[in-house]
């Protein structure tokens, strides 16, 4: 079975819109005809079509916290006894839109007889790869269950680290908004009324007054090249980072940023040690278990970082000396990997990381915060200052006060 997309005309000629279980786009026609419906666009969806789009990976970004809830609740249901489709029927009640469609179509195919694995595997925008092996792991050896809660704690840890993260940075973000707010206010409005007037009684205006005049000018008439010049760096920057180059050397760049490439190296490094300690206890392999890991990280940096790493354990040989070399773990990192692999206790040493560096990133988290805030503040206010006293200036010389 599928999952169809379709946008119909009910008897009231209201638009409806929704999604549909069906074999094929024929059976999905006549089940909304029978409904009284009169179908103007019906498609497969994206991700049951084999096709991610951006919308469907959207989707499974604003989802993830049901995807963490739905997991915990899977894990608690079959810690019960009740069998896995039923399980599957009752969570797809209690669920709505989006989701409730995945989640019916995951029911269906596990009621064919196919793994949850599988299934799991055909919505990638909602279950990623790590999902998918640790699942894999708890059917084949018959621990489904303790699986699942690996996998929940994993996902719980991984939400709430990146919320911690996001909410650090709103207040910032906030600022920063409300400060190009007031200056673009103060360019488009006040400036050029205030120079007008000025301009009318033939007074001849400063130098710093002149500058904001012609920014302001810039503002008003020619605003179009200003969004062409940001739309046109937007589309060069996306470009450059699509390439591995381009995207390689954005990564160095932001791991050498004072107090942020900090935040972002230890934020990495405890992602890698939850992702690592959730697959081994799983019964994953452990050159498996890096592979994976490997393909979870975004930087770059990271990423070769891991390529070494696993390359080392795949020959045999000592790990230490690739991931010093690597540059990107701490010696601390690096040495707690070493001995782990080397005394076959590496999930409790993976554990004890993640711990150590989760409250490093609170730390790192807090320090980014306080040094932005006043940071952001003092050039707001010398931006905002500056356009006030070209301002005022010539007002003050016209009042003989200079």
């Amino acid at each position: 079975m599928a999952v169809f997309e379709y946008h119909a005309v009910d008897l009231d000629a209201s638009e409806v819109t929704g999604t549909l279980i069906a074999d094929t786009p024929r059976q999905a026609r006549d089940s909304l005809r029978e409904r009284g419906l009169t179908i103007t666009r019906i498609v497969q969806s994206a991700e049951t079509a084999g096709k991610l789009t951006y919308r469907q990976r959207r989707r499974g970004r604003h989802s993830q916290a049901e995807v963490v809830m739905f997991v915990r609740e899977l894990a608690t249901l079959l810690s019960a006894g009740i069998p896995l489709l039923s399980a599957l029927q009752t969570l797809t009640e209690q669920h709505r839109r989006h989701f409730k469609a995945v989640l019916q179509h995951l029911s269906d195919r596990i009621a064919t007889g196919e793994s949850l694995a599988d299934g799991l595997q055909k919505h990638p925008a909602y279950f990623d790869e790590l999902c998918v092996s640790i699942v894999r792991v708890g059917e084949s050896t018959g621990s489904l269950e303790s699986s699942l809660v690996n996998l929940a704690d994993f996902k719980e840890k991984a939400h709430r680290l990146r919320n911690r993260v996001g909410t650090a940075l709103v207040y910032p973000a906030a600022v920063c908004v409300i400060g190009v707010a007031v200056s673009v206010f103060l360019m488009t409005y006040v400036v050029p009324n205030l120079l007008n007037t000025l301009e009318q009684a033939g007074r001849q205006l400063p130098a710093v007054t002149r500058i904001i005049k012609a920014g302001s000018y810039f503002l008003l008439h020619w605003w179009w090249l200003l969004l062409i010049g940001c739309a046109a760096a937007m589309m060069t920057a996306k470009a450059v980072l699509r390439t591995q180059k381009g995207r390689l050397a954005a990564d160095r760049l932001l791991l050498r940023i004072p107090v942020l490439g900090d935040l972002i190296r230890k934020e990495i490094t405890s992602r890698m040690a939850v992702v690592m300690a959730a697959l081994l206890n799983s019964g994953l392999q452990f050159v498996q278990a890096v592979r994976i890991t490997r393909r979870t990280m975004r930087n770059l940096v990271f990423c070769h970082a891991m390529d070494d790493y696993e390359s080392a354990v795949t020959a045999g040989s000592d790990v230490a000396g690739p991931l010093r070399r690597s540059g990107v773990f701490s010696p601390l990192v690096v040495q707690m990997l070493a001995v782990g692999q080397k005394t076959g206790q590496l999930e409790n040493m993976l554990e004890q990381l993640a711990v150590s560096y989760e409250q490093q990133v609170d730390t790192a988290t807090q320090r980014l915060t306080a040094l932005l805030e006043p940071v952001l503040i003092v050039c707001l206010a010398v931006f905002i200052g500056f356009i006030a006293f070209a301002t005022i200036l010539p007002i003050l010389e016209a009042s003989n006060v200079l």
